[in-house]
């Protein structure tokens, strides 16, 4: 072995890394009762969204509300009025992601709208007296955890060093690896 190997030495760094990471994707119907029974629907469009996630297990909630208006005519198309409601939700998302090996010194919990809560139709119901929004909404949620890396380190310094100085006893062809093994847990 050479004075180069013996130099080399593994650090175990804790950082900061994604350990979790889930998507979805949310239909839903609310519904509305202005105080006049619509004759038309003229609009409707969602305001106001706001949001918080917190780890549950091996999901995420998402919580979150949203104001829902709806421009609509009454008393035969001679009157029009905005009705507004605030509604509320909890989103479950799953972690489709989750490395069970980071540190539980806290874990810090990110959620993104991918596509705000959208009003992709709005309908009289039935009666006649409320009115049905249909809605999607999408979230990917990512947990971060602290975990450890191990690298190699020079404590000489790596001046003049390049990879082909390294010579290990026990050289493998890297080509026949699995990448689908995953290690559960490193010592």
């Amino acid at each position: 072995m050479s004075q180069t190997e013996k130099d080399i030495q593994c650090r175990e760094i804790v950082t900061k890394a994604v350990c979790g990471r889930g998507r979805k994707f949310t239909q839903a119907t609310h519904t509305i009762t202005p105080s006049h029974s619509p004759t038309n629907i003229l609009g409707c469009w969602i305001i106001n969204h706001n949001y918080t996630a917190t780890k549950e297990g091996d999901t995420v909630e998402v919580s979150g509300s949203y104001d829902i208006n709806i421009w609509y005519s009454y008393n035969n198309n001679t009157q029009t009025q905005v009705a507004t409601e605030t509604v509320s939700y909890a989103d479950q998302v799953p972690l489709t992601m989750m490395d069970k090996n980071y540190l539980d010194n806290g874990l810090q919990v990110d959620a993104r709208a991918t596509q705000q809560p959208t009003a992709c139709e709005a309908t009289i119901s039935n009666s006649g007296h409320s009115v049905l929004v249909q809605v999607e909404r999408e979230f990917l949620v990512e947990v971060i955890g602290e975990t450890k890396v191990c690298v190699m380190v020079c404590p000489g310094g790596c001046d003049g060093l390049d990879d082909k100085e390294f010579t290990f006893d026990d050289d493998q062809d890297f080509e026949e690896l699995d990448p689908d093994i995953v290690i559960d847990e490193l010592d």
